[in-house]
């Protein structure tokens, strides 16, 4: 049965791919219904995959393979808190590795152009610490990166070593 609150994903024919890769690379993730379109439909044909059910870290989704009309966009993106590097490296390693895209501060564009932020949650910690002074040169550092680098946002954290030096 849907949930009541669902994400509704577009995709152009692709949904169970998708779905599955979400399912094997993110934890509290599963494809937990495929459903086959009952007529044919202005981008497919009777019996194709019409929508594919699952969950991403718990988020109830829909994936609708409903043709090449509305692409995925910036606007929308799944921010996923990350423990430490290793988890980073390895979701940040699956989206790109399988297609995707990198962008600019943590985020990339899987394959099927849904964006994600892949952001550890010592970059979050910092850059809304209440020390404007710690939070601005944990921002500033996140603006240099692609994939965020856990070691640089905690030296900027740490500040410069030689009193001289105010970045």
């Amino acid at each position: 049965m849907v949930s009541k609150n669902t994400l509704c994903l577009w995709y152009e024919g692709t949904a169970l791919d998708a779905a599955k890769f979400y399912a094997a690379t993110f934890p509290d993730s599963a494809v937990t219904a495929v459903h086959q379109a009952p007529s044919d439909y202005p981008s497919g044909k009777e019996g194709d995959v019409l929508t594919v059910e699952f969950t991403v870290m718990g988020i109830p989704c829909i994936g609708l393979n409903g043709g090449p009309i509305f692409k995925h966009s910036e606007a929308f993106s799944f921010q996923v808190a990350t423990e430490d590097q290793a988890e980073t490296d390895r979701l940040w390693n699956a989206i790109i590795d399988n297609g995707g895209a990198p962008s600019a501060c943590g985020w990339c564009k899987d394959k099927w152009g849904l964006s994600w932020q892949i952001t550890p949650r010592v970059l979050t910690e910092a850059f809304t610490n209440a020390d404007r002074t710690v939070a601005k040169r944990a921002f500033e550092a996140m603006m240099h990166m692609t994939k965020i680098d856990i070691a640089l946002i905690e030296a900027a954290v740490k500040g410069p070593t030689d009193p001289n030096d105010r970045r």
